[in-house]
């Protein structure tokens, strides 16, 4: 099971922040990230990856919002 992390709305870098915070008190599984900016999506794959967590998917969801799945372990 998933959990979502819903960033849509937040200014850079807060995507990023919500995400890192997270990853760092989970230390396996799948989270998805629902973000609505191009650089959002491309910073919080990056900062994903940064940490060891693989990226699974990134899909474009109607009105220019993207899903990010990414996990560990």
């Amino acid at each position: 099971m998933s959990e979502i992390i819903d960033a849509r709305g937040l200014s850079c870098p807060q995507p990023v922040l919500v995400t890192l915070n997270r990853i760092a008190t989970v230390e396996k599984g799948t989270l998805e990230i629902l973000v609505d900016t191009e650089a959002s999506r491309e910073n919080v794959c990056r900062a994903a990856q940064a940490k060891g967590w693989s990226l699974d998917s990134v899909d474009a969801v109607d009105g220019g919002e993207y899903r990010i799945t990414i996990s560990k372990g």
